[in-house]
């Protein structure tokens, strides 16, 4: 399900979303919000989950997966 809702956005804002559909890199203007208000989403939960264990303290097993991902590279989620 989806509910349509309007938003205000400046000029350049929407130049740039004509701009990249009319080159191929997204579907739609909607396509291309939805997709910065997922990574806004996530980047608050992984803040929320960084607030957590950071409150809780050092935990091995975290600390080991924190390090891998420090070092793994996230150029495909652009």
């Amino acid at each position: 399900m989806s509910t349509q809702i309007t938003v205000r956005l400046s000029d350049e804002m929407v130049t740039y979303l004509d701009r990249t559909v009319a080159s191929g890199q997204a579907s739609s203007r909607a396509a291309i919000v939805a997709q910065a208000l997922e990574r806004d989403r996530l980047r608050r939960a992984a803040e929320r989950d960084a607030e957590i264990l950071a409150r809780a303290g050092g935990d091995p097993d975290m600390d080991g997966l924190a390090r891998f991902a420090a070092d793994t590279p996230l150029d495909d989620l652009e």
